[in-house]
């Protein structure tokens, strides 16, 4: 499980309005679902997806191979 520090801003009344949480938290998170990845790696994960529910077992390396 992730913890994520995280202060809480409220508008007059107490009612939230904005959560800020450290950089490293926010990074961390970033990494985690794949928001930091670049336009290239993207693009691999989605023609690996393609392959995958198309059936391509070519596009695959065999696991003793790697």
């Amino acid at each position: 499980m992730i913890t994520i520090h995280k202060n809480f801003i409220v508008d007059g009344h107490g009612n939230p309005k904005a959560v800020i949480i450290p950089l490293e938290d926010f990074q961390k998170n970033e990494e985690m679902l794949g928001l930091d990845l670049d336009e290239e790696a993207v693009a691999d994960i989605r023609k690996a997806r393609e392959d995958r529910e198309s059936g391509n077992i070519n596009a695959y390396m065999d696991l003793d191979s790697v």
